[in-house]
């Protein structure tokens, strides 16, 4: 028993030490004691920290809890899509990741960096700046965009704009698999992130897995909207919240794992899809807390009579049965 003890012991500063010495990672470390876990430590190579300082929540909690808290606040997390059809759906989980960060910094000063390739935004198409405020709340003036002709000048101006204070994310957006976009020049980009205290997404489009020095890797691609939900049931031909099939293809962390998210746009928040979750027939006004007391019953129209099967109505309901038939 005492044997055990010393080798869990051991173990645990073990992994202290190679958190050090990474200066990166932020992970959760639990140390057992007669079996009865103790609350989780956060390590880094500053000391301690608490799961706020280094987590950003998704707002879906089954995500955040696989994940150990959230996504790593203060490092690069990447967020790839595996072909360039599905180019807008990593784009928005991207923007509603950042939407949520904005949103718990609530700076008016806060900007935010996307940078990519001549490229790559040929293929896609830019950010539309209308459209990320309206679905996002991130308003234009907010938003900073740059092109470079190749992924090298791409990398440079995510690294020096990492250090800026006004810059509240940078976004990385890059397609295929660069042979400059290695381990070296993605541990540059995380030690910027935590040295920063800001996080960096790097959005790769039409790329395959390869290893970086993320801690964590999101796969992302479209999914199927549902129906819109009415007083009567599913309205037929409508396409409700934008939905998000999101595999954790890689992290230091959790376990592999998929979900289905989709985007409330009026809440702009994230939530895991379920059979009990569904939209609502009307979503809650924008500058409001409490939605209003339901009004009594409303009548368009007065109910009309109920026929009983088999029955005919009398002809003078039916001019048309009086006129001549056409003939000829």
């Amino acid at each position: 028993m005492a044997t055990s003890a010393v080798a869990r012991d051991v173990v645990f500063a073990l992994r202290q030490k190679i958190a050090k010495i990474e200066g990166t990672l932020a992970e959760r470390l639990v140390l057992p004691a007669d079996g009865q876990p103790v609350a989780g430590l956060l390590v880094r190579r500053n000391g301690h920290a608490s799961a706020r300082d280094f987590f950003l929540p998704t707002g879906v909690e089954r995500l955040d809890e696989v994940l150990g808290g959230g996504l790593p606040k203060a490092a690069l997390t990447e967020i790839h899509g595996t072909e360039t059809r599905n180019a807008g759906a990593a784009a928005g989980l991207a923007l509603a990741l950042v939407s949520g960060m904005l949103k718990e910094r609530s700076r008016p000063s806060d900007l935010v960096l996307w940078v990519g390739t001549t490229e790559m935004f040929r293929e896609a198409g830019l950010p539309y700046a209308p459209g990320l405020a309206s679905f996002f709340g991130i308003p234009a003036e907010s938003l900073l965009l740059a092109e470079a002709p190749k992924a090298a000048d791409v990398l440079w101006i995510a690294e020096e704009a990492a250090r800026i204070e006004e810059i509240a994310a940078v976004v990385v957006e890059l397609r295929g698999n660069p042979r400059i976009v290695d381990l070296t020049a993605t541990r540059r980009l995380h030690r910027r992130a935590q040295d920063s205290g800001r996080p960096v997404l790097l959005l790769r489009q039409s790329a395959e897995p390869e290893p970086t020095a993320a801690p964590v890797r999101l796969v992302v691609s479209p999914a199927p909207a549902t129906l819109r939900q009415t007083l009567l049931g599913p309205l037929a031909g409508s396409i409700a919240a934008p939905a998000f099939a999101v595999e954790i293809g890689k992290s230091r962390t959790a376990l592999p794992g998929s979900f289905i998210l989709e985007w409330n746009l009026d809440a702009r928040t994230l939530a895991e899809r379920s059979p009990e979750n569904r939209i609502a027939v009307v979503s809650p006004s924008r500058g409001r807390t409490h939605p209003p007391a339901q009004a009594g019953a409303v009548l368009a129209f007065k109910p009309a009579a109920v026929e009983a099967a088999g029955d005919q109505p009398p002809r003078e309901q039916h001019p048309a049965h009086r006129r001549p038939r056409r003939t000829g």
